[in-house]
């Protein structure tokens, strides 16, 4: 059986507030699945892992131009 998070516990997997938390849900800001049972929001353990890891960002893509750029 999958584990359900309250949205406190999932906040905190992800070092951000609940009140950002509840504004991503609200306004669809990431693509970050969550569970509605009734008026209780829940997420998913493995839901949080895979927004993780696509959020992962590589270091060896090109370096921003305005810091490169010489004047």
């Amino acid at each position: 059986m999958t584990e359900l998070l309250r949205p406190q516990q999932a906040a905190s997997l992800l070092h951000v507030t609940y009140g950002t938390l509840a504004s991503w849900r609200h306004n669809r800001r990431y693509p970050l699945a969550f569970v509605r049972i009734g008026r209780k929001i829940f997420y998913r353990q493995e839901d949080i892992e895979a927004y993780i890891a696509a959020s992962v960002v590589s270091g060896n893509g090109p370096r921003n131009q305005a810091i490169t750029k010489k004047r």
